[in-house]
């Protein structure tokens, strides 16, 4: 069948230059795209291969080790010497040299190395082991044969690849061209298995939730709408699994955590991604500061296992993540960052906003009086914490799921932990009474705010069958990953972030 290639003919004369090689390969009868090569080593595994054959050698021996092997990998740097040719492939486990020789591959097989292989090219190779003189370990190659050929050339540069746009857009080209950023993700992977051993150690059990939701819940945020076509009903993509989580406490289970992804239709900056990663959990019979304590104790333990140390760096601070962890009161907070008692305004939110204005304070005006209180957290006291701090007792009113406090109605019991001027986590005592359930989601309605609690009848029906006293907390595992790889931005521990579309 013959093929189009007016598409791939568009992008250059270099793509073209590739394309009309793929030809020479059929002609020779080998597959440019084979559906399996043989690979018995990686670049890691040949070379320890060829140091334990070294080191097993008598001692004093002038014996040389020649172990076979059949490595594969990406081509990414060839030096044509005339009758011989070195050449680096690279794998997921590092780098390796390959050593080309006419007189033992033949005239033929070795001008199809030199002239149908291009940089970025996969290529299978076998042969033996040997050290150069320069004291390289490499593989003199007896045999090889193109595993998939590369059409577009890697990027100019492509080993310093630093474009932020072409970084996130092309991840691809990033991870090739920047190890260090496949380490940050090495770590991410690492950093999730081990809050799943630490969870489940604890005894927490690991469950599913629905992502489409016939009612969105559970945060204050903006959904994303879609629809059902065969229900013909509109469904929402959860921006919290909290509801569906407590409705588990409900049935039976006393504790129970998810790993999953949220999405919330906001603005996108260095620490939002519309979709993002949360980790929350629920557990039976504790509250926000039995909360605290696994909090501290789960990042701890994280850090630990992960890099090996509580103690890390971050946009140039050193934190450490050592539990216990500093308690402070939001009230006291915001009054020793700004002067501001917001007692003496409470439910008052004209009255809180003049005091603002009056110390021409940078917040924007809010529709309740709760949320210019987070105003005033976020823009005065927030950035001020290094160490890790739970920000504690919030206005009721921006704390619908929440207990109130037995001591101060006006609040909750309810924290945010904050590392290095960046909320990692958000708990609380659950609230557990239907009759107070219901009146917080309707009170949410009269603020007519795009981001409040909308009514869920059926979330109402399950505390009606009973819920035991819980705690429950929400982290989210980019920041967390953001904080344990000392990266400012979100997309940098996202693979492929959300990205404006181009024009």
């Amino acid at each position: 069948m013959e093929q189009d290639l007016s598409y791939f003919q568009a992008f250059g004369e270099q793509v073209e230059q590739r394309l009309n090689k793929l030809p020479a390969f059929a002609e020779r009868g080998q597959l440019p795209y084979p559906p399996r090569v043989t690979r018995q080593q990686t670049a890691a595994e040949a070379i320890q291969m060829y140091e334990a054959a070294e080191a097993a050698l008598p001692e004093g021996s002038e014996e040389k080790p020649r172990p076979d092997v059949a490595v594969a990998g990406r081509l990414v740097a060839v030096r044509n010497m005339g009758k011989s040719a070195f050449a680096h492939i690279e794998d997921g486990t590092g780098r390796l040299q390959l050593y080309f020789r006419k007189d033992d591959l033949g005239e033929a097989a070795y001008q199809q190395f030199n002239k149908d292989f291009d940089l970025g090219d996969f290529i299978a190779a076998q042969g033996y082991l040997f050290r150069t003189r320069t004291g390289e370990v490499s593989v003199h190659v007896t045999a090889f044969q193109l595993a998939a050929k590369a059409l577009h050339p890697l990027p100019e540069k492509w080993h310093g690849l630093k474009d932020t746009e072409t970084r996130y857009r092309q991840r691809y080209l990033d991870l090739l061209a920047n190890p260090e950023v496949r380490d940050i993700f090495v770590k991410r992977s690492k950093i999730i298995t081990a809050m799943r051993r630490f969870l489940d150690g604890e005894g927490f059990l690991e469950v599913e939730t629905p992502t489409l939701q016939p009612i969105y819940g559970g945060a204050m945020a903006r959904p994303f709408v879609t629809h059902h076509n065969a229900l013909n009903t509109t469904l929402y993509l959860r921006i919290a699994d909290e509801l569906y989580l407590k409705r588990l406490i409900v049935g039976g289970f006393e504790k129970v955590y998810e790993i999953c992804k949220d999405f919330r239709n906001e603005g996108i900056s260095t620490r939002h991604n519309p979709e993002f990663t949360m980790m929350e959990c629920y557990w039976a019979y504790a509250d926000y500061e039995d909360m605290m304590r696994l909090t501290e104790n789960l990042v701890a333990a994280v850090a630990q296992t992960v890099l090996g140390t509580t103690r890390v760096v971050f946009d140039g601070k050193e934190v450490d993540l050592t539990p216990p962890w500093r308690r402070l009161n939001l009230a006291e907070g915001i009054k020793q960052a700004t002067e501001i008692d917001i007692f003496e305004t409470y439910g008052d939110v004209k009255a809180l906003w003049a005091e603002c204005q009056r110390l021409k304070l940078n917040v924007s005006p809010q529709p309740n009086w709760g949320k210019l209180v987070g105003e005033l957290l976020g823009e005065y006291v927030e950035p001020t914490i290094v160490n890790p701090t739970f920000i504690h007792t919030f206005p009721l009113d921006i704390s619908p799921l929440s207990k109130q406090n037995p001591d101060d109605p006006r609040m909750v019991e309810r924290f945010e932990a904050f590392v290095a001027g960046m909320e990692i986590a958000n708990a609380y005592s659950e609230l557990n009474d239907p009759v107070i359930q219901r009146q917080r989601f309707l009170e949410q309605q009269k603020d007519a705010d795009e981001e409040a609690h909308v009514m869920d009848d059926d979330y109402i029906m399950a505390l009606m069958q009973g819920m035991p006293p819980t705690g429950g907390l929400g982290m989210g595992v980019d920041r967390l990953t953001m904080l344990l790889t000392n990266q400012q931005s979100i997309r940098e521990v996202i693979l492929f972030p959300q990205m404006r579309p181009r024009e």
